[in-house]
């Protein structure tokens, strides 16, 4: 297996900013917060579900002590977690806003429903980042992954698996929910890829990210086009990923055909180890969490922006020129865990290499 690493240069985030949404002709013009907050900052993290290990692993106790740090331990962070509910997400704000913090870091739920919650904040004089997820309405900021890139990685990566078999037989392609602007960025870049260089069997927008929507979409497909005729799956992310490769494994497949991932979660590292999932994409969450809390607290504070954004802006779909950090992707495979993750503490070797993956660990190098 050749290695793969595949890192988005910094220079290709300007040409990718379009992916990040595209603005209507009529949208407002992100401006500045002119607020600052009077004595210590405290910021409202809404993360948007606790399914995804990321979120409760990385993504809060990063930000956390990045605030921390960054206010000499006079910050504060309220954190919500919406569990994968939109409306719920609508009220932690509101309780929020009533509790007058002084920014708001917000990965949405659904990147629509979110826009008139944002607003009022907006009235409030609360800033808002967008975070992970590029939320609609008035916001301030907004920092995330490069994520039409993050679909062309698994592409790239599913074509060099695939290698001459690529023609041979039918993908199924898993894509994420429709409520999550970041799935249709990941969809996008994959069929970059894919389209004309494969067949794509069965295709599904699976509902809430779940692993069991997943697994019940492959069963359907393996049903409809038959196990001798599946190659490939391209899943967006690595929960699904562990609910497709449970259903292949139902079905009798002697060898599972190449599956696709992102989120670098520890089981699913743990399945590429095993050689159950090919790949997955690795993002530096430690890197996108101190740009979301460097942000939040700097506009707490009232401050610009400019040396964190360096002019860099997306649109969204309502608001133009939003200043925003794209963090760059790699693609993680069997090769490169010892340069990626491990090597960034986000996993240990004893954490990856348990009893049932030593033997497996021991043939990829990893002791």
């Amino acid at each position: 297996m050749r290695r793969t690493a595949i890192v988005a240069a910094a220079s290709a985030m300007a040409l990718s900013l379009a992916a990040c949404g595209s603005a209507k002709e009529s949208g407002d013009k992100a401006e500045p917060a002119k607020s600052a907050a009077k004595g210590p900052i405290t910021v409202g993290l809404l993360l948007p579900e606790n399914q995804t290990a990321r979120y409760e692993k990385f993504d809060k106790p990063l930000i956390e002590k990045k605030v921390d740090a960054l206010t000499g331990g006079t910050g504060k962070v309220v954190y919500a977690n919406a569990k994968q509910d939109a409306t719920l997400q609508s009220q932690q704000v509101d309780a929020m806003i009533t509790n007058k913090v002084n920014v708001l870091l917000i990965d949405a739920v659904d990147s629509k429903a979110i826009a008139s919650s944002v607003q009022k904040a907006k009235d409030a004089g609360i800033p808002v980042v967008a975070y992970d997820r590029l939320a609609e309405g008035p916001i301030d900021a907004y920092t995330s992954f490069d994520n039409e890139e993050v679909g062309r990685v698994q592409g790239k990566a599913l074509l060099e698996a695939l290698g001459s078999k690529a023609r041979s037989g039918e993908i199924v392609m898993m894509n994420g929910a429709v409520t999550d602007p970041n799935a249709a960025l990941f969809k996008k870049g994959a069929h970059a890829e894919l389209d004309g260089k494969v067949k794509i069997g069965k295709e599904y927008d699976t509902k809430e990210w779940k692993p069991e929507n997943a697994n019940a979409n492959m069963e359907g497909a393996i049903s409809a086009l038959g196990k001798d005729k599946i190659v490939g799956v391209y899943s967006a992310n690595d929960g699904m990923a562990g609910g497709i490769i449970t259903a292949l494994k139902g079905a009798g497949f002697a060898t599972l055909p190449p599956v696709t991932g992102q989120d670098a979660e520890l089981a699913g590292v743990q399945r590429i180890v095993a050689g159950e999932q090919f790949m997955s994409v690795y993002k530096s969450y430690p890197r996108e969490a101190e740009i979301g809390a460097e942000m939040a607290v700097a506009l707490a504070k009232g401050e610009k922006l400019d040396s964190l954004t360096k002019g860099v802006t997306v649109d969204s779909p309502t608001i133009k020129g939003v200043p925003s950090v794209l963090v760059p992707v790699v693609s993680l495979t069997k090769d490169n865990i010892k340069e990626t993750v491990i090597k960034d503490g986000i996993y240990t070797v004893g954490e990856i290499c348990t009893t049932k993956y030593q033997a497996d660990c021991a043939k990829a190098g990893l002791k």
